[in-house]
């Protein structure tokens, strides 16, 4: 095994910094400990909006700097791959540009907001492949022991022909009428409610452990909390207010789904309900 100082660095550039830039931040500055990589991940970067709170995340994460201009951090000459890990509605911009200046991109999930922004990405990928630059989405439960090891018996054989998925993901961190509007309830910014951001999971988790590509599907989704207090209200939110109606306490529309079901069919020939 060679000597971590002598592998070569590799550069991490990493916009936002909240909870899933927090997580990565943990992965990047363990992941020697448990993988022997073939480079040195160095953490270069973090970037933010707020100078104070991206210079604190940087201090806080064990970044090396921070920047306020995610195009700054891309120009970086430190930095050889793009974290992304800000809301769906800067993916696309972020990313083709990244690709464009031969930066690597590892994404969060959902891809885009979009199906016109999802397949401008995916084309600036496939340029970028042929000169070497590498891009992937952070569909992390293909990592899960568990997960991979379903993928190599479906790959020989043991389970036989695969004729039924069934996948679900539940959460219950919305259930209270009384969590505020945050981002991730907004179309704006996130695109889509639980089927992008959990949904999007189990759809790649199937297709991982099967080989196989969803083909046909039909669903529905529903909005069963349609008013949340804003994120910016709520911090001043008790239940002695009233909750979620009390008086005061200013409301917002949630304008994305907080439930979704579907069913479809698998290249292969399988039936699948999610």
């Amino acid at each position: 095994m060679a000597a971590a100082d002598s592998k070569p660095a590799l550069g991490i550039g990493m916009v936002g910094y909240a909870f899933m830039g927090r997580v990565h931040s943990q992965a990047w500055r363990s992941v020697s400990a448990f993988f022997d990589l073939p480079v040195r991940p160095v953490m270069a970067a973090v970037c933010g909006r707020s100078p104070q709170g991206t210079a604190a995340a940087a201090e806080q994460l064990g970044w090396a700097a921070a920047e306020t201009d995610w195009r700054a951090l891309i120009a970086r000459q430190d930095v050889d791959v793009v974290d992304i890990c800000t809301p769906g509605d800067s993916h696309a911009e972020i990313a083709i540009a990244a690709l464009e200046a031969g930066k690597h991109v590892l994404c969060e999930k959902p891809l885009a907001n979009t199906v016109a922004e999802a397949e401008a990405m995916a084309k600036a990928a496939r340029a970028a492949a042929e000169r070497g630059v590498y891009a992937m989405v952070a569909f992390n439960y293909r990592r899960v022991p568990a997960v991979a090891q379903a993928a190599r018996w479906v790959a020989e054989g043991r389970l036989g022909q695969i004729r039924h998925v069934r996948a679900q993901y539940l959460q219950d961190w919305i259930v209270d009428p009384d969590f505020p509007l945050v981002w991730r309830l907004r179309k704006d910014l996130a695109g889509s409610g639980a089927l992008g951001d959990i949904g999007a999971h189990i759809i790649d988790t199937a297709q991982f452990i099967t080989g196989q590509r969803l083909t046909q599907v039909s669903g529905l989704t529903e909005t069963f909390v349609t008013r949340r207090p804003l994120a910016e209200a709520s911090a001043g939110l008790s239940a002695a207010a009233g909750g979620a109606d009390g008086a005061g306490v200013e409301m917002g529309e949630v304008d994305v789904d907080d439930a979704a079901l579907f069913i479809g069919r698998l290249s292969g020939g399988a039936l699948a309900s999610f």
